[in-house]
């Protein structure tokens, strides 16, 4: 299964690379029909994970995904799920 990743802890401070990283490889998925997107906000305080979780609640880029997910045992993941 192909799946892409995207790690943002070597951008974390840099809040307009943050979204255009995230826009980037949503449309790389939707492009490429990837099932999976893997994001690493880290653990760190929450900041990152909740600015990535409200990228993904954008009208715009919900319309791109079936539905996201938090993982459950390690919380610094998140998984956007792209319909078939």
């Amino acid at each position: 299964m192909a799946k892409l990743k995207l790690d943002l802890h070597d951008i974390y401070n840099k809040g307009h690379l943050i979204d255009q990283e995230l826009n980037n490889i949503i449309e790389e998925a939707v492009e490429k029909k990837i099932k999976t997107v893997e994001i690493i906000p880290g653990k760190g305080s929450g900041q990152l994970k909740k600015r990535v979780l409200k990228f993904l609640e954008q009208p715009e880029i919900k319309s791109q995904y079936h539905r996201i997910d938090k993982d459950s045992k390690n919380h610094g993941r998140i998984f956007v799920y792209f319909k078939k």
